[in-house]
């Protein structure tokens, strides 16, 4: 039940007509109390679209009552007409639940630069009011799919409470906070400091670490919302590690549905100075086109990864790394190992291990390679 496994959640997705193919489009998911705590994090990048704006604004004061997402069209680049869209959507809702709209959130993701019709909207959110139920949950997966190929869903068990999720991603996957729409619920009893807290130490380890393609959207947000309806007040580091545990399963679908992707890479940092050096190297190797166009050819250029990690400014001697592929160690302080030959990259699991050697700290980016399929689904997404 996804979103709904949680006590106190209802949910529904339906086909409002925003997409020419008559796909589900629109999503509500209620929060029915009896707390209506929430959290959220944000894409970093400047531009941002008319619900991030009007989303910012709603979750200052760490409450939401509920949030509504479409897909076909990130009303992003779109004037003051698009966030009256937004706007009018966020009381449209509030109204039909009997909540204040500044306790809605808003969600959109597609094309950027498109106007959506403010009437069929109001009348989306208005049908997927009156279709709301605690089986909803798959529904609401599938209405705010884009390029993505399956749903992508998530239940964690705590002690007598619950986090249940639904994300959607497939391309312009890169860090800023969060990555894609990502909506996460809760029965547990928690208070909004505390999920905001949960929520970014969460996301800093797991969202943020999922680099498929260097691009960054202007319509990323993860949320979080409590309900208490279990009555159970979780333990702070378990919840921690629940809601950890659910981001990372998402991030994971994520990565294995990315546009055209053939490989799903792990790139692995050890023996980094600091964490942040280790994630700087790891990204490095991620976004280096390099790098993802020899993975997909079954290639392991193992001097493509020493030449990305090169153009950081973590602290480490070249001359002393080593990079394993696959298991197997091609690269020693610098210079050739085990013969290339012996690597394996048919499989799409594809694991690249780098040994710095110049301390302690470790960290793990998750990308894809680069192919064909990507660049063709990318050259024709307007048309």
């Amino acid at each position: 039940m996804t979103v709904t496994a949680p006590a106190g959640f209802e949910a529904a997705g339906i086909a409002a007509g925003i997409k020419r193919s008559g796909a589900l489009d629109l999503a509500v998911i209620v929060n029915r109390g009896p707390s209506n705590a929430a959290a959220a994090v944000f894409t970093s990048n400047r531009a941002k679209a008319n619900p991030i704006l009007w989303s910012e604004q709603a979750i200052a004061d760490g409450q939401a009552a509920a949030i509504v997402l479409n897909s076909g069209g990130a009303n992003c680049f779109t004037g003051p007409e698009g966030f009256q869209v937004t706007h009018h959507t966020a009381e449209t809702a509030g109204s039909a639940l009997g909540v204040s709209s500044g306790d809605v959130l808003v969600c959109s993701t597609g094309l950027i630069g498109e106007q959506l019709d403010i009437e069929v909207l109001e009348e989306g959110v208005l049908s997927a009011v009156a279709r709301l139920t605690p089986q909803g949950g798959e529904d609401a997966a599938r209405a705010i799919m884009t390029t993505d190929t399956k749903p992508k869903t998530v239940v964690v068990e705590g002690d007598g409470w619950r986090v249940g999720g639904i994300a959607k991603g497939a391309g312009m996957l890169a860090p800023g906070l969060a990555t894609m729409l990502v909506v996460l619920t809760t029965d547990g009893l928690v208070p909004p400091a505390r999920l905001d807290e949960a929520l970014r130490a969460a996301t800093r380890v797991t969202f943020d670490r999922l680099d498929s393609d260097g691009c960054m959207s202007t319509n990323d947000q993860v949320t979080l919302m409590a309900s208490g309806a279990s009555g159970v007040t979780p333990d702070p580091a378990a919840f921690t590690d629940a809601v950890t545990e659910a981001c990372r399963s998402l991030a994971l679908q994520l990565q294995a549905d990315a546009e055209g992707a053939s490989h799903d890479i792990t790139i692995e940092v050890r023996g980094a100075v600091t964490e942040d050096d280790a994630v700087e190297v790891g990204r490095s190797v991620a976004r280096n086109n390099l790098f993802k166009a020899a993975i997909f050819g079954n290639d392991p250029n193992w001097g493509r990864v020493l030449a990305a990690i090169g153009t950081t400014q973590a602290p480490f001697d070249p001359y002393l790394v080593d990079v394993s592929m696959n298991g197997v160690r091609v690269c020693h302080a610098g210079r050739p190992d085990a013969p290339r030959e012996q690597v394996d990259l048919t499989p799409r699991a594809t694991h690249v291990l780098i040994e710095l050697h110049a301390g302690e700290a470790s960290a793990t980016i998750w990308t894809n390679d680069l192919t064909h399929d990507y660049v063709h689904e990318n050259s024709a997404y307007a048309s």
